[in-house]
């Protein structure tokens, strides 16, 4: 799938038992850019489904906006739900540049298809809390970006060992399958999305 700048791809799989996935993701493109995110809403049943689904559409709606501001939108949304923790990605077309930040336990690494004079991969700090709960103070973290790099986020659904397994060669939505299947607790909701910056050609 291609959102302008990105291919991407989206890999879950909800609790034993339960109807509902409650991790969702976003991927929405706006005027010179796009926004991707992973979110987890805590616990897990309808309730976290329906709290993944207000910070979705909130995150869609004011895709543009900065990244600390759409956390303090969610937050408002939010506080009368069990709240999320999510990670949320910004590329943009101009620049090149993704920014990106994160709140809570929903991983994120940025592989390079070009590694040679400088690191393989980038981490996302993330801060702790909970988004419509207790919002710590946010910044945005912003790298250069070129063709090929690979956005990874993952609820902590998904052992962290996925890290470690290297996508870059790999089209997005099997390099999500694969991680989903390598790596699930299977004790959790989980997500996995897999999103590889294109540069201008989307």
């Amino acid at each position: 799938m291609t959102a302008r700048l990105i291919a991407w791809g989206v890999a879950e799989l909800a609790l034993a038992g339960q109807v509902e996935n409650g991790d969702g993701y976003v991927v929405q493109p706006f005027a010179d850019g796009v926004l991707v995110a992973a979110v987890d809403g805590l616990g897990h049943g309808p309730e976290a489904a329906a709290a993944a689904r207000i910070a979705a559409a909130t995150l869609e709606q004011f895709a543009s906006e900065p990244l600390a501001a759409l956390f303090y939108r969610c937050h408002e949304r939010l506080h009368h739900t069990r709240g999320v923790v999510m990670s949320v990605a910004s590329f943009h077309a101009g620049e090149p540049t993704m920014a990106w930040c994160g709140v809570g336990s929903v991983a994120g690494v940025l592989q390079r298809v070009a590694p040679f004079g400088s690191p393989a991969s980038e981490t996302l700090l993330l801060r702790s809390g909970v988004v419509g709960s207790h919002l710590p103070p946010l910044s945005a973290s912003a790298y250069a970006v070129k063709p090929g790099d690979t956005l990874i986020l993952a609820t902590d659904g998904i052992r962290r060992g996925f890290a470690a397994e290297l996508v870059r060669a790999v089209p997005p939505q099997p390099a999500a399958d694969r991680i989903l299947a390598r790596y699930a607790r299977g004790t959790d909701d989980a997500l996995v999305m897999v999103a590889r910056y294109l540069g201008g050609t989307g």
